[in-house]
């Protein structure tokens, strides 16, 4: 029997009891190779009998039958040396590749060899150089990753008898809340016999004011891409685990407060959309989401503002967020080497008032955001191999309190000129009515002398007396 099983023996009953894709009865023998039969736990918990909490039970724990069948394939977990071991050589390998990546940087452009021709040697160098790597990197990774795997399963049987004893006291509380449990959208309903017929890989079902998910979706193994935005559900079923070809998962605008730690076994997701939502943090298991290249966390109440130390060089990043601003406690921030991909900083690097260090060496940055100079904690600046402009080279090379004196003056030489043409704008205007009152005055006077004339002219008929004086 599992061993991790044997706490958990409500857990390890119904997994002995789990229904195949095919059939909503339970199946009198496990699917499962438990080599203890379950303990004698229904004497203890009649309620265990009924099909209605039972159905529920075992669509609960799906996650852990995928999990549990898929570390049985993989194998046992590595023991503590193994573990030890990999680590060391990843480290060993990245500092290799590091070392690699910043002599090629760094060497020389011979005379004879353009700039954009030199550029381009690099880059097909540089992938060469972390292509070789890759190979060496993926084999100890395989042993972390395994090793995390059993540490989230552990995690993961605890959660899963907690939620199991949760639905057995709702049942025996209020049993019309099973029923709710299995009420299921119609076109929900048709998706999933639809998925027991043949592969799906999309389904949209987004603004179908869903207020939960059943817990079968993640049987739906072939799926590729599933939207539930735009609806009203308040939890993701752990089941999800179980859509391990998933790369887009789109639960924006819901009313999500937080996302289940089986997140981390989508092993193939690359878009997370999370936006939207009522999230205050994100699962320690996302970092496991090795494929994840685009996760919008954006609109939520999210708290990371504690972060003080964030690497993210050697990698292809093209920017860095706005929202990086938030991050206030923030005192070293290194992004260097991420080569031709970063070309700017965002505006909202001066919100990071903590930052002491910065390292922004080996990319394409040729400017500083005007609002660097509010950066008054910095003291350790690094902006080496980069086509820098705004500073000059002249600035730089005196340090980095000459660069913050440049860039504040420049910011308030940029606020002046703003507040110069605010001002022009309000003289513009303030003429502009000045001038059309004048006018308006004008053509009022010219009126009245008009009149005045005119009446003078037409009264009684008078001429002008020189003209009818006799010759």
């Amino acid at each position: 029997m599992d061993p991790h099983l044997k706490s958990y023996p409500l857990l390890s009953y119904v997994l002995s009891r789990l229904p195949s894709m095919s059939s909503s009865k339970p199946h009198s023998d496990p699917p499962f190779d438990l080599e203890q039969p379950p303990a004698p736990i229904v004497d203890e918990m009649p309620n265990l009998s009924h099909p209605k909490v039972l159905a529920s039970m075992t669509q609960a724990i799906f996650d852990v039958a995928q999990t549990r069948s898929l570390l049985q394939t993989l194998g046992p977990r590595p023991d503590h040396e193994s573990v030890d071991m990999a680590r060391y050589k990843l480290a060993e390998i990245d500092s290799g590749l590091s070392k690699s990546l910043e002599e090629l940087v760094l060497s020389p452009r011979p005379a004879d060899v353009d700039q954009v021709e030199w550029r381009a040697n690099l880059a097909q160098k540089e992938q060469r150089i972390r292509q070789e790597a890759e190979k060496e990197i993926s084999m100890y990774k395989s042993i972390l990753q395994l090793d995390e795997m059993h540490e989230a399963y552990g995690k993961l049987l605890k959660q899963a008898e907690e939620r199991l004893i949760k639905i057995y006291e709702k049942a025996g509380e209020e049993e019309e809340s099973l029923e709710q449990i299995e009420e299921t959208n119609p076109e929900v309903v048709g998706i999933l016999e639809e998925a027991q017929g043949k592969g799906l890989e999309r389904v949209d079902l987004c603004g179908r004011k869903l207020r939960f998910l059943p817990e079968a979706f993640g049987k739906i193994s072939g799926l590729l891409s599933l939207n539930l935005s735009g609806n009203q559900l308040e939890v993701i079923p752990d089941t999800l685990a179980g859509l391990q070809k998933l790369e887009e998962l789109n639960v924006s605008s819901n009313l999500l407060e937080s996302l289940p730690d089986s997140i981390g076994l989508l092993q193939n997701l690359k878009i997370l959309d999370v936006s939207g939502n009522k999230l205050n943090a994100l699962p320690d298991s996302i970092c496991r989401c090795w494929s994840l290249i685009e996760l919008d966390v954006s609109f939520n109440s999210l708290l990371m503002r504690s972060l003080r130390f964030l690497d993210a060089h050697f990698n292809e990043l093209r920017g860095l967020p706005d929202e990086i601003g938030r991050l206030t406690n923030l005192e070293v921030l290194n992004v260097r080497c991420n080569f031709s991909d970063l070309t700017e900083l965002p505006e909202s690097l001066d919100k990071l008032t903590n930052l002491k260090e910065l390292d922004i060496s080996n990319n394409q940055i040729n400017a500083l955001p005007d609002s660097f100079g509010r950066l008054d904690k910095l003291t350790k600046l690094n902006v080496d191999q980069n086509p820098l402009v705004v500073p000059p080279k002249e600035i730089v090379d005196e340090g980095v309190e000459a660069v913050k004196i440049f860039m504040a003056e420049r910011w308030v030489d940029k606020l002046a000129e703003e507040e110069r043409k605010s001002m022009m704008e309000v003289k513009e205007v303030e003429e502009a009515g000045w001038l059309t009152r004048s006018a308006s005055m004008l053509k009022s006077y010219a009126s009245a002398v008009g009149e005045t004339v005119s009446g003078y002219l037409g009264s009684a008929g008078l001429r002008d007396l020189v003209l009818d004086e006799p010759r």
